[in-house]
C-alpha cells in the first residue's frame, strides 16, 4: 500500500482538499476526527487525560470538554506535548489497522501534525495544503469563534508554514489563486502513478 499524508497549518483547508481525493475514491484517514473518537471513547486515555489536564478535561456527561482543554493546552506547550504523547500513539495504532483494511491504489492521512507527531516517518509522500497566516486566522477566527489571540497561539503551536513545505513532496494552494479541484485532479494522477511505481515498505 502506498500511503500519503496530507497535511497543513490550522484551517488550511487540508480536510475539504482531502474530501475532494474521496471523489476519485481515495480513502482517507482522517486523523483529528479518529483521536476525538479514542479520547471520548477509550478508557485509558481518559484515565490519562484527566490525570494531566484535570476532571474537568471531561463535563458531567462524560463528553470531552475541548474548549476547557484548549485553553489550557495552547498557552501551554509543556501541557500540548503532554497531550500528544498521550494520543498519537493511540492514532498510529489504529491508522495501521485502518491501512491493513485498504486496497485502493494509495491512501490518504489527514492530519495537521503529520511532522509533529512524527507520522511522516509512515508516509511514502506528503502533501502540504498551504494557506497564509492571514487566512488560516480570518477562517479559524470564523470557524470556531475564537480571539484574535487565540487564533494566534493556536497557528503559533504547530511547526510554520515554511518549515513545512520544504519537508513536504506537494503543495496545494488553497488561497484562492488556484483551482482547488484542477490541483487535486492533477496530483490525484501524479500519485496514481506513484503507487504504481513504488512498493511501499513504510509499515512493514
Amino acid at each position: 500500500m502506498f500511503n500519503v499524508g496530507i497535511t497543513g497549518g490550522i484551517a488550511s483547508g487540508k480536510s475539504l482538499v482531502a474530501s475532494m481525493f474521496e471523489l476519485f475514491d481515495i480513502p482517507v484517514y482522517y486523523a483529528d476526527k479518529r483521536a476525538k473518537y479514542l479520547i471520548q471513547s477509550k478508557e485509558d486515555i481518559r484515565l490519562e487525560i484527566m490525570e494531566l489536564l484535570g476532571i474537568d478535561a471531561y463535563d458531567d456527561n462524560g463528553d470531552y470538554n475541548t474548549k476547557y482543554v484548549a485553553s489550557i493546552v495552547f498557552s501551554n506547550p509543556q501541557k500540548l506535548q503532554a497531550l500528544n504523547e498521550i494520543v498519537h500513539p493511540k492514532v498510529k495504532t489504529d491508522y495501521l489497522n485502518w491501512v491493513k483494511e485498504q486496497s485502493s491504489p494509495y491512501t490518504l492521512h489527514e492530519s495537521a501534525l503529520i511532522f509533529e507527531g512524527g507520522f511522516n516517518s509512515l508516509m511514502d509522500k506528503v502533501i502540504m495544503v498551504s494557506a497564509s497566516e492571514d487566512i488560516q486566522r480570518k477562517r479559524l477566527i470564523h470557524r470556531d469563534n475564537v480571539s484574535f489571540e487565540n487564533a494566534n497561539r493556536r497557528i503559533k503551536s504547530q511547526i510554520e508554514n515554511e518549515i513545512k513545505k520544504s519537508m513536504s513532496d506537494y503543495i496545494i494552494w488553497n488561497d484562492g489563486s488556484k483551482s482547488l479541484i484542477k490541483q487535486v485532479f492533477d496530483l490525484h494522477h501524479i500519485l496514481l502513478i506513484e503507487s504504481k511505481r513504488n512498493n511501499s515498505t513504510k509499515l512493514d
